[in-house]
């Protein structure tokens, strides 16, 4: 799991400074990406699912090895769903989430090996919600935001050093929300959203050094969104969706060095969706799902090398 400072910090800098990024490379049926240094697994996965009496659904993953990796979850008598997650090595790590009087859901992780973490939430005057994160090693993350007269949400962030980062948002004419994000080392990232005639949201992104990041977006004749990304450094990629007969969207992004990855949708007789990704190097993933009897879906994940 995430310290306090990860969850509450690096979530906001991932999703304003990197999100065309995340939008070019994510989504439903993402292709696999190996941790740095080490290649991606090959083989196959699969997710199984079942759900309860209590209606809360169970997972088990099993690996290309064979090792597996269990979710059993459970819904308190507040309504609040625990969770107790047994590794592929065998630790264990439990989330025990209480709901309190406000609604408002608390949690506390315990890892394998015994420490916590906790998140407590409360309801300021304005109607938002603030945190405090204590994490496993002590360490105390506040989080503190307000609501404006515009109805917008600012956010300060204290990490267990004292430093803050501050996110500060603004609506413009356009009804486009802007945001002007300050680290806890001073430095300065400004989003500015603008909406064009199609209704579609352009942004640009400037970081602390002064170098810009553009995604614009176009709808094309099948509705469906494209895009184009600038980088800071120059480099474009373009992210090209089209929706076929079935109403299912495919979509080729060709990054910078004009490599690009595919991800072909399909509908089976189940109504579930599969995917087949091809990669940038020619590898190939492919994701078959079926519906089980109780409404889950289990997933069977094929990796091929190049």
């Amino acid at each position: 799991m995430k310290n306090g400072k990860n969850v509450a910090v690096l979530a906001l800098a991932l999703s304003l400074a990197v999100a065309g990024a995340v939008q070019a490379e994510g989504g439903h049926a993402q292709g696999h990406k190996a941790k740095k240094g080490k290649a991606a697994s090959q083989g196959t996965t699969t997710v199984h699912r079942s759900k309860g009496a209590d209606g809360v659904t169970d997972r088990t993953v099993t690996g290309p090895k064979g090792k597996t990796q269990t979710i059993d979850r459970s819904r308190g008598s507040d309504g609040a769903v625990d969770s107790t997650v047994t590794g592929r090595k065998g630790g264990t790590t439990t989330v025990d989430r209480s709901k309190g009087a406000d609604g408002l859901t608390d949690r506390v992780v315990t890892g394998p090996n015994g420490k916590t973490q906790t998140i407590d939430r409360s309801r300021g005057a304005d109607g938002a919600i603030d945190a405090t994160i204590t994490g496993r090693n002590g360490g105390t993350t506040a989080v503190d935001r307000s609501r404006g007269a515009d109805g917008l949400t600012d956010r300060v962030v204290t990490g267990p050093g004292g430093k803050t980062q501050t996110i500060d948002r603004s609506r413009g004419a356009d009804s486009a929300i802007d945001s002007t994000i300050t680290g806890r080392n001073g430095g300065t990232t400004t989003v500015d959203r603008s909406k064009g005639a199609d209704g579609l949201t352009d942004r640009v992104v400037t970081g602390p050094g002064g170098k810009t990041q553009t995604i614009d977006r176009t709808r094309g004749a099948d509705g469906a969104v494209d895009s184009t990304i600038v980088g800071r450094n120059g480099g474009t990629t373009s992210v090209d969706r089209s929706k076929g007969a079935d109403g299912l969207t495919d979509r080729a992004v060709t990054g910078p060095g004009g490599k690009t990855q595919t991800i072909d949708r399909t509908r089976g007789a189940d109504g579930v969706v599969d995917s087949t990704i091809t990669g940038r190097n020619g590898g190939a993933t492919s994701v078959d799902r079926s519906r089980n009897p109780d409404g889950t879906i289990d997933s069977t994940i094929t990796r091929k090398a190049p």
